[in-house]
């Protein structure tokens, strides 16, 4: 029997089809699928330490993820944003990097050295916009 302390968890039949589909689609990232069977498993009712149980999670873990559905339905199953530094440079700033490196040579050279670079475009060698495999992604370039 269910704790009549829990909010009841009620899911639409729109809901229930997209955390189903979440649950059985092989590209979805592990954490959203966990996620996933445990609203289904809450929505089946039962107190919250029977789906940790039945799920092989934590009592907390359910209760996390069934109060974020509660407040936020199936956008607060997502990844929020992790704490930390927000980035120094700008996309303009790592795309002025990758067309230099690419298309142009420094006076008196043949390649680009991170710091002539860094200093030409106007910002810190160790801010990391090179093309490397960190960043290529960020501008759509391709590593050798």
């Amino acid at each position: 029997m269910g704790d009549s302390r829990l909010e009841p968890l009620v899911l639409s039949e729109t809901e229930r089809q997209a955390l189903s589909n979440w649950v059985k689609r092989r590209t979805t990232a592990q954490g959203l699928a966990l996620r996933a069977r445990i609203v289904l498993a809450c929505a089946e009712g039962g107190p919250n330490l029977a789906v940790a149980a039945r799920l092989g999670v934590n009592r907390g873990t359910v209760a996390k993820w069934r109060t974020r559905f509660l407040r936020d339905r199936l956008d607060g199953l997502a990844d929020e944003p992790r704490p930390g530094v927000p980035r120094t440079i700008t996309d303009a700033q790592v795309e002025e990097v990758v067309v230099r490196t690419l298309e142009e040579t420094p006076p008196g050279g043949t390649h680009w050295s991170k710091r002539e670079l860094a200093k030409a475009v106007g910002i810190s060698p160790a801010s990391e916009p090179f093309p490397t495999p960190s960043c290529s992604g960020v501008v759509g370039l391709t590593t050798w």
